[in-house]
C-alpha cells in the first residue's frame, strides 16, 4: 500500500511563488509516473503535470506550462511541483498522485494512489 503526503500548500500574492513535495511511503520504489492534479471549488479534478522515473519525459497543462516545474528524487521516493507567478486561478487543492505504468498520463483514472491535498490559495 503506497500512502502520499502532500506539503508545501499556501496562501500567496499574485505573482508569488510556492513548492510542493510529495513524500511517498510504501513497501516498495516507485518507478511508476506520478503526477500532479488540482481542484477549484465546484470544478472537476484537472491535470496539472506528470513525470516519468527517469525524468526524461515530461507533460504540463497548457496554463502552466512555462511558469510551473515538475521534478522528483527517485532516492526519497518523492516529487515535487514549482509553482512560480501564480494567478488566482491556480487557487485550488493540489493533489500528487502514483500512476498505474511508467507511463506519462493525463487523465485522473490513470492514477490508482491519491494524496490528500494541499490547498494553494493565491491572492489577487
Amino acid at each position: 500500500q503506497v500512502q502520499l503526503v502532500e506539503s508545501g500548500g499556501g496562501l500567496v500574492q499574485a505573482g508569488g511563488s510556492l513548492r510542493l513535495s510529495c513524500a511517498a511511503s510504501g513497501p516498495t520504489l516507485i518507478t511508476d509516473a506520478m503526477g500532479w492534479f488540482r481542484q477549484a471549488p465546484g470544478k472537476q479534478r484537472e491535470f496539472v503535470a506528470a513525470i516519468t522515473w527517469s525524468g526524461h519525459i515530461i507533460s504540463y497543462a497548457n496554463s502552466v506550462k512555462g511558469r510551473f516545474t515538475i521534478s522528483r528524487d527517485n532516492a526519497k521516493n518523492t516529487v515535487y511541483l514549482q509553482m512560480n507567478s501564480l494567478k488566482p486561478e491556480d487557487t485550488a487543492v493540489y493533489y500528487c498522485a502514483v500512476g498505474t505504468g511508467a507511463a506519462v498520463r493525463l487523465d485522473v483514472r490513470d492514477y490508482g494512489y491519491w494524496g490528500q491535498g494541499t490547498q494553494v490559495t493565491i491572492s489577487s
